[in-house]
């Protein structure tokens, strides 16, 4: 019942959210030749590749899943993305707050280049983009695409030998992607990386988290050997206050949203 609720919401959500519900329903013929352009009722667009990407930017755009255990965020805000994807949460960030400064980190060559796009179809100019993936350690790492959908690409892996479909991508640490900024500090980190959060954070240099204000990302249990409690305990012990929010469907997955402590 939860599930059918979920859905029969989030499709209202849509139909209430989403002006152009031509292209919309052309998503339902497969995948287009090329992306098709969706227009929101705020104004703000994206080119989208399949129902999936629409989903993506039903749940960050319309939904406000990152954003729903947050402060309301400030208009000057150094914000980054991890994991952006076609860059719905950069775009909604960027969008009617020019003065914010955003990083956007992307290693799957297909979403970077659309979440280009997407910067210039919404006249986006206060956000940095990189084709580059965050993780452990510098250098080159692998990106698993076995799964064949494009927002579920990860460096991280529950063992075994690498898929034939794994691609190399250039890494770099948190650390790093904070110098790549240019952010001193940073007022809010959004993490979407299918499982590679763990070794964003794990590894972290408590001096490099202490320059990190708020952070909410999606979690995924079931990827690696580590579980989003472990990350909540050890962000806990960075002095950051943590709420977890479980996936209405899916249990593997859901929101951790961690503050700094005054």
């Amino acid at each position: 019942m939860t599930k059918i609720v979920y859905y029969l919401k989030s499709l209202l959500t849509l139909v209430a959210g989403v002006r152009s519900w031509g292209a919309a329903v052309g998503l339902l013929a497969g995948r287009p030749a090329r992306p098709a352009e969706i227009r929101l009722r705020n104004g703000s667009g994206f080119r989208v590749r399949t129902l999936m990407d629409l989903w993506i930017v039903k749940e960050t755009c319309l939904d406000r899943d990152y954003e729903r255990d947050l402060p309301p965020p400030g208009p000057e805000w150094k914000v980054m993305d991890i994991g952006a994807g076609l860059g719905d949460f950069a775009i909604c960030a960027a969008w009617k707050h020019p003065r914010r400064k955003i990083a956007a980190f992307e290693p799957f060559a297909e979403s970077y280049r659309l979440l280009e796009e997407n910067l210039r179809l919404n006249g986006i100019h206060n956000v940095r983009a990189f084709p580059l993936a965050v993780g452990a350690r510098s250098g080159t790492m692998l990106l698993q695409t076995g799964t064949g959908v494009a927002v579920r690409h990860s460096t991280a892996a529950a063992g075994g030998p690498a898929s034939p479909a794994a691609l190399s991508v250039e890494g770099i640490t948190l650390e790093e992607a904070l110098r790549k900024a240019e952010f001193d500090h940073c007022d809010l980190l959004k993490v979407d990386c299918e499982g590679g959060e763990y070794d964003i954070f794990l590894p972290a240099a408590p001096e490099t988290l202490r320059r990190i204000d708020r952070i909410v990302m999606e979690y995924h249990d079931g990827c690696t050997p580590h579980a989003h409690g472990e990350l909540a305990e050890f962000l806990r012990k960075q002095g950051f206050t943590v709420r977890l929010r479980a996936n209405p469907v899916h249990r593997h997955l859901g929101f951790l949203t961690a503050l700094r402590i005054p």
